[in-house]
């Protein structure tokens, strides 16, 4: 079965920038378009960098549809609908197809831990809840839930579920999506795994570093596109220290202190999450220190 390719190259998991506890229009302008000028392949909105979690529904929605008439049809852009509740994924996925994004990122639902029969279902109902391709998120390390191969083959049989972001750290299972082929077209969920999920077929990345150089992770894909596949391993190994210090902590949090530091957003994030410790911002200093900033 053919299907629509979201996006390939790489894609950033946008922050939500915060002021006062309330959402950051400005600095979040301010990064879109830095991310634009950087030739960034597509744009992810309130996924697990975003906080989503977090948001309320008038937030996310308002944010949603301030991001889109900001990028403006600039790059593609993808919202995070995913929740442990499937009625409510759907919900959030109904409304926010409905704003002209691209495509919907639907992250494993996590605390319940669906059955794999659970899983099916959860996914095929907010599949045909909405009107845009589903890219869906495996992140068994934040939810508890890794979604099998035998769930995937049935997913992947699914038109309008065309894609996995995948933030395993096995790459025996990276080697086994990548048989799907076209069916579910594979995204590095890891910024450390570009390289790897390029090298299988893969068609791009889902990045957490891209926040802070969009230009740099984007070159990482178009340097292995091009076929000139050495400098591009190169540009991977290169950018592992600071994708190393930018998982000292929960994500969102040390990115947000670097981007701080870069003048792009203040580094407040919501609870339960909290202020980088110490030892994490020397590890993030020092790593921009050695990436050139």
């Amino acid at each position: 079965m053919k299907k629509k390719i979201l996006f390939r190259g790489a894609g950033t998991a946008i922050v939500t920038p915060f002021s006062d506890d309330k959402i950051d229009y400005p600095a979040l302008f301010g990064i879109i378009e830095a991310q634009i000028a950087a030739g960034i392949d597509a744009l992810v909105i309130g996924g697990t960098t975003g906080e989503a979690a977090t948001l309320s529904d008038r937030e996310r929605y308002e944010l949603y549809t301030r991001a889109i008439d900001r990028i403006g049809g600039r790059c593609k852009v993808l919202l995070g609908t995913g929740t442990n509740d499937t009625r409510k994924a759907c919900e959030h996925t109904r409304v926010s197809s409905s704003l002209g994004c691209d495509g919907v990122l639907v992250v494993t639902p996590y605390y319940n831990k669906g059955t794999d029969a659970g899983l099916v279902r959860h996914y095929l109902g907010i599949a045909d809840a909405s009107d845009v391709p589903l890219l869906l998120y495996n992140v068994p390390s934040r939810t508890g839930v890794n979604l099998s191969l035998p769930v995937l083959e049935k997913l992947a049989a699914c038109e309008n579920i065309v894609g996995i972001k995948e933030a395993s750290d096995s790459a025996d299972r990276l080697l086994a999506l990548s048989a799907f082929g076209e069916d579910l077209a594979l995204y590095a969920g890891n910024d450390s795994q570009i390289y790897s999920v390029l090298s299988l077929g893969g068609h791009g990345v889902i990045s957490v570093a891209s926040n802070l150089f969009p230009r740099e992770i984007t070159e990482i894909c178009n340097l292995y596109f091009e076929g000139r596949h050495r400098e591009s391993y190169l540009r991977q190994i290169a950018a592992l220290p600071l994708i190393h210090a930018l998982f000292a902590e929960t994500n969102p949090v040390p990115v947000k202190y670097a981007m701080s530091r870069l003048s792009l957003c203040s580094e407040d994030v919501r609870l339960p999450l909290a202020p980088a410790s110490e030892k994490t911002r020397a590890a993030v200093d020092a790593a921009l220190t050695g990436f050139g900033k």
